[in-house]
C-alpha cells in the first residue's frame, strides 16, 4: 500500500513539475502604460515553447528591458508575432498589451 502510494505521489510530483511554466511575468515599463508579458499566457494559450523566442528573438530579459514600437514595427521582439498574419499586429490594439492600471 504504502508504495502504491508512493509511486502516485511521485507522478502527480511530476505531472506538477510539467506545468509549472519557467520565466514568470516581465513588466516593461511605459509611459503609455505598463507591459506585462505573460510567459504563462503565451506558453499555455499560443503553445509556443522557450525555444521559439529564446534566443532567437529575446536573449533574455536583461537585455529587453526597453522596447520600441518602432523595433515591433519592424518585425522585432514582440512584432516578430505580433504582426497581424500570427497573431494581433502591435498598432491594432493599444489597450490588449498596455495597462493605465498597472502604470500607476
Amino acid at each position: 500500500m504504502r508504495m502504491t502510494i508512493a509511486a502516485v505521489l511521485i507522478l502527480l510530483s511530476g505531472g506538477v513539475a510539467l506545468a509549472v511554466v519557467g520565466g514568470g511575468d516581465v513588466t516593461l515599463k511605459n509611459d503609455g502604460g505598463d507591459v506585462v508579458f505573460s510567459h504563462e499566457s503565451h506558453v499555455q494559450m499560443a503553445g509556443l515553447g522557450c525555444r521559439d523566442c529564446h534566443p532567437k528573438i529575446f536573449l533574455n530579459t536583461k537585455n529587453h528591458t526597453a522596447v520600441t514600437m518602432q523595433e515591433m514595427e519592424a518585425g522585432k521582439s514582440c512584432g516578430a508575432c505580433h504582426n497581424g498574419t500570427k497573431t494581433f499586429a502591435v498598432t491594432e490594439n493599444c489597450e490588449t498589451c498596455h495597462s493605465k492600471e498597472q502604470a500607476k
